[in-house]
């Protein structure tokens, strides 16, 4: 399980998750960041860092953000 990062960072992309991140988990994308589900490693660096509170773990993504859940893990398949 991985942390996954939801709407409220469309169009912030203000990066103090991937400035701590110790594994460089996180790739940008068109609108928003992206977390490696493959590399990351559950510190929660990043969620406590998001000024905008869009980083959840998995599990606790609220119900109306789960869609980025398939977002985000088609964002690496490509």
């Amino acid at each position: 399980m991985a942390l996954v990062i939801t709407s409220p960072c469309i169009g912030e992309k203000s990066a103090e998750c991937v400035e701590v991140c110790p594994v460089d988990c996180i790739e940008e994308g068109e609108d928003m960041f992206f977390i490696d589900p493959d590399i990351c490693i559950e510190c929660n660096a990043c969620e406590t860092a998001c000024p905008v509170g869009a980083i959840y773990v998995e599990d606790e993504v609220p119900a109306e953000e789960q869609e980025f859940i398939e977002m985000n893990r088609k964002f690496f398949e490509e």
